[in-house]
């Protein structure tokens, strides 16, 4: 921990700087380390020489003169001090850019700091022999994988291929150029060791401890010249990697002492070589002895040519080996061509180099030209290689993205890049979502709209058009984060079209948002523009949006069930899950849509599409209370065609069969759950307690039964409910003497209209209206069991009815009667009605329990309830009941007037007067019928009570006149 300390204390680039514990790659004496500045986190690549190499390496060669060694090992700290300090003097584009100076180490070693690099030229090829020896990338796969400043670690990616090389070399070219014509200085030492390849895939030139003026230069320059004689002895105690090499040396060094910038030139060919040779070296093999170089050189079969192949154990380039590998691996200086004109040659002749050279220089291009190279440049990426592609290209227009005029034609390039990388993902996490922040996310908090840019409203178009490719390479978080306020600046974009590209992005941006992001952020803003725009074609965007959010489709395809044969892969990968959740579409989707006031069928239907939707997952209460008005309101506006108007009808249909089905199936659970089956005889005004009256003529007590069929009277019978028989029921008919026929006769209602049909009676005759009753002759049983304490008088029903006066003693209302006020009714007249028959035989044979035996044959004389004879004697006032329900006392007053009572249980009907202040009652025979047969003669009319008492308003009835 000390020494950390110390150490930190030391060196700046240790103190400022997160360097990894393990180099990445290395470079002649140089081990090169990833590090990220710890104020910016900007990255770096920090070079370390460590002077125990030196050490290491004299002592196995055993005992030396310590004061040679000591010499020769400064000379190495001053030639790689020359090399850092050479890079701050030198900027271009093509020579390694320094970042950090020179610094001493700690145990007298020396580091800097540069820019980014992937690795050095001679660590690529290195690891491209390994693979090809190991057959492919399985080889060596650590050596593949570097670690950064925090302790990650990430696989590098190792592509030369021949437009790599091309691009390279052309690099190196313009490196040499920049040297040769404007520094005024020769490398001395091009190897693979000094090209390095940085992180946007460019090659760059570095490795200047041997870098010198050439013999006879006049510019001026800092740099001191070295000497060619003391370079070229080799000292065999340092590492072969800290002196000069003589596989890339010129000729010009070793036999002609000669330093010229051609040197670098016949170097640079030899490199060539080196990049197509397998293994991939230089085709001079020195073993670092300048003997061994001039006995190479001595013959012509050992030097590269055209004739030998160049040496190469690979085929080289067409353009290469005949126009510039002989122009540059040339005995005589002057014969070899230039930097500029190597650039010039035949070999860089190609749409893809010349793109890059344009792509390079594209600050410098007019506007136009700009423009025509952005729209032409799509056509020709998928050409790149994918690694020039990430490392070249993309970065290149991402610079570019600056230029607003320029922003939808680099953006259309950049989606097209990352849908042709492989590693796209990784691209757009780290390279494309920072720019697109910088570009479309406004700065600050202002709450002002900004104004309309055209130039970024077209990027943003773009930007939606790929949102699948977005989508795709990053994950939700980065999506919810970095793409997701862009979507919202989208959707409340002023301009429509760029509101309708972004709705109609939604099916792919959901499957990447989480719940809660999509209501509470997501929706929120989508039901706010639906809200306040007046564009019918934002709105019908807006119900589609709905749509999607409610989990459908407005794909007509995805309805495709597959049962036409179609094979519809849409429909397949549709989701049954919503993206909203059911309250959410009942309480915030549902109003929104209630509250449109347009008639447009467009926006009707869409809206159709949206309720559909909601009223699969929606209660079926909610819909039936919120959205059948709706779907009804709707689907009758006026601008809606037959189809349309169908499918609203269809949708009706379906989600009120929906309801039905659930609220029958719930009433059937809670029956269930209840225990008890509700009866079909169930009477409305029994509130829950037991029925005491049959409705069906068939009573529930056994008992009623049995006495019932001793009695002989088996047959059906009237309900002996009062309220059935006042409201729902009709009294039985009585049969008239003269006719047996059953005939049934039109019923007739007191308070209703009379028609001419009927039954009419004189000023002077009492009418009882008739209730409708089935056509079923029938004799009717009175129950003794009701009254056992009641007995009739015999004597009053020998004589006729009399027309008395007012009564003496006032009756009292009975419960569910007809004692009410008697109203005069208009006297009319009543057509003959058709006849009846009366089963006459059947009446004598029954015996009538209420006439004794002496005037029993005389007490009451039959007549037809379906027919009535006009009055012909002097008028009365004549009375009539009112309604059913309502319940007055008895009108007492002078005169003859006649009033009726309901009858007693078991009898078809009553007929009652009042008479000196007593009550009489006259029951009926057993033919049906009742009254005296003299009313005629005196003018009385009959009085008909079709209604069947209750068995215990019967009794009160019983008690009163008693």
């Amino acid at each position: 921990m000390f020494s950390s300390a110390l150490k930190s204390f030391s060196s700046n680039i240790n103190s400022n700087y997160s360097v990894a514990s393990t180099p990445s790659s290395t470079s002649g004496p140089w081990k090169i380390y990833d590090a990220k500045k710890k104020s910016t986190g900007k990255a770096v690549s920090v070079f370390v020489f460590d002077r125990k190499s030196l050490d290491s390496h004299a002592g196995s060669l055993g005992r030396s003169s310590a004061s040679s060694l000591k010499r020769a090992t400064e000379e190495v700290v001053e030639r790689l001090k020359k090399e850092a300090s050479s890079l701050a003097r030198l900027r271009h584009p093509n020579i390694l850019e320094l970042v950090e100076p020179v610094e001493d180490t700690r145990n007298g070693g020396l580091q800097f700091a540069t820019e980014t690099v992937t690795a050095s030229l001679s660590g690529l090829l290195q690891e491209k022999d390994e693979q090809e020896r190991a057959g492919g990338v399985g080889g060596r796969s650590s050596r593949f994988v570097t670690e950064d400043g925090e302790g990650g670690r990430r696989r590098r990616e190792l592509e030369i291929d021949e437009l790599e090389i091309q691009k390279g070399l052309e690099q190196i070219s313009k490196a040499l150029e920049f040297l040769h014509d404007n520094a005024g200085l020769v490398h001395g030492n091009l190897t693979p060791d000094a090209v390095f390849v940085n992180a946007k895939s460019d090659w760059k030139i570095s490795g200047l401890s041997f870098s010198s003026p050439p013999d006879g230069s006049t510019k001026a320059s800092s740099v001191i010249p070295i000497n060619l004689s003391e370079t070229l002895n080799l000292d065999p105690r340092l590492p072969r990697s800290v002196q000069m090499n003589l596989d890339y040396t010129s000729p010009d060094f070793v036999l002609d002492s000669n330093l010229n910038i051609a040197a670098d030139m016949f170097s640079l060919g030899l490199l060539i070589i080196a990049l197509y040779n397998s293994p991939h070296t230089s085709p001079l093999q020195t073993n670092a002895s300048v003997s061994t170089y001039k006995r190479l050189f001595a013959s012509s079969s050992s030097i590269p040519s055209v004739n030998n192949g160049f040496l190469s154990s690979r085929p080289i380039p067409k353009d290469l080996t005949t126009s510039v590998l002989p122009r540059l691996i040339t005995r005589r200086p002057a014969q070899r061509m230039t930097a500029k004109e190597f650039q010039q040659s035949a070999y860089f002749d190609n749409i893809l180099i010349s793109t890059i050279r344009f792509l390079d220089s594209l600050p410098a291009k007019t506007p136009n030209e700009k423009a025509q190279f952005m729209r032409g440049l799509s056509r020709v990426l998928p050409s790149f290689p994918k690694s020039v592609l990430e490392k070249k290209v993309l970065p290149a227009l991402l610079e570019e993205m600056k230029d607003r005029e320029l922003l939808s034609l680099i953006l259309k390039n950049v989606f097209t890049i990352v849908e042709l990388l492989p590693s796209g993902r990784r691209a757009f996490t780290e390279k494309i979502i920072p720019r697109l922040n910088e570009i479309f996310i406004p700065v600050g908090n202002s709450k002002t709209p900004p104004e309309r840019d055209p130039a970024k409203e077209a990027g943003l178009m773009v930007l939606l058009e790929h949102i699948r490719a977005i989508a795709g390479n990053c994950s939700g978080k980065e999506f919810k984060d970095n793409i997701l306020p862009i979507i919202h600046l989208a959707i409340e974009s002023p301009t429509h079209t760029i509101v309708d590209a972004a709705l109609r992005s939604l099916p792919v941006i959901l499957p990447v948002l989480d719940f809660s992001t999509i209501k509470n952020e997501l929706f929120p803003v989508i039901a706010s523009v639906f809200t306040k725009t007046s564009s019918l074609g934002i709105k019908v965007r807006g119900l589609e949006a709905f749509v999607i959010l409610c989990g459908g489709s407005n794909d007509p395809a995805s309805s495709n069930d597959g049962l036409d044969g179609i094979n519809n892969s849409n429909a397949s990968k549709k989701s049954s899950s919503t993206a909203l959740d059911k309250y959410t579409m009942q309480e915030k989707i549902v109003p929104l849509i209630k509250g449109i006031k347009t008639k447009e069928p467009a926006v009707g239907i869409a809206a159709l599409n949206v309720l559909r939707q909601v009223g699969g997952v929606a209660d079926a209460d909610f819909v039936a209370m919120d959205i059948l008005p709706v779907l009804w309101s709707m689907s009758l506006g006026p601008l809606l065609d037959l189809k349309q108007f169908q499918l609203f009808m269809d949708l009706i249909k379906s989600l009120s069969a929906r309801v039905e089905v659930e609220q029958t199936k719930k009433l059937q659970e809670l029956s269930g759950a209840n225990g008890t089956q509700a009866k079909a005889n169930d009477d409305f005004m029994s509130f829950g307690a037991t029925n005491a009256f049959s409705s069906n003529g068939a009573s529930d007590d056994p008992e009623i039964d049995f006495e019932r069929l001793v009695k002989g009277n088996a047959g059906p019978t009237s309900p002996s409910n009062p309220l059935d028989g006042g409201w729902d029921s009709a009294p039985a008919q009585v049969q008239s003497p003269r006719n047996v026929s059953n005939t049934s006769t039109t019923p007739s209602f007191a308070w209703s209209t009379p028609s001419s049909a009927t039954t009419a009676m004189s000023s002077n005759s009492m009418t009882v209206p008739m209730r409708p009753q089935q056509p079923t002759s029938r004799t009717i049983t009175p129950d003794l069991s009701r009254f056992d304490a009641l007995s009739p008088t015999t004597t009053q029903y020998s004589q006729p009815l009399q027309p008395q006066n007012a009564f003496s003693t006032p009756m009292q209302p009975q419960q569910n009667t007809y004692s009410t006020p008697l109203q005069p009714q208009t006297p009319s007249y009543q057509a003959p009605q058709p006849q009846t028959s009366v089963n006459w035989g059947a009446a004598a044979a029954a015996p009538n329990p209420w006439a004794s035996n002496a005037n029993s044959s005389n007490s009451l004389n039959s007549m037809s309830m379906n027919q009535q004879r006009p009055a012909t004697t002097t008028p009365m006032n004549a009375f009539s009941l009112p309604p059913p329900g309502q319940q007055q006392r008895p009108q007492m007053g002078g005169g003859s007037n006649s009033f009726s009572l309901p009858p007693p249980p078991g009898a078809n009907s009553y007929q009652a007067s009042s008479n000196a202040g007593m009550g009489a009652f006259k029951p009926p025979q057993q033919s049906g019928a009742f009254g005296a047969p003299q009313q005629q003669q005196m003018g009385f009319g009959q009085a008909h009570i079709g209604q069947q008492g209750q068995k215990k308003s019967g009794l009160d009835a019983w008690e009163s006149l008693l």
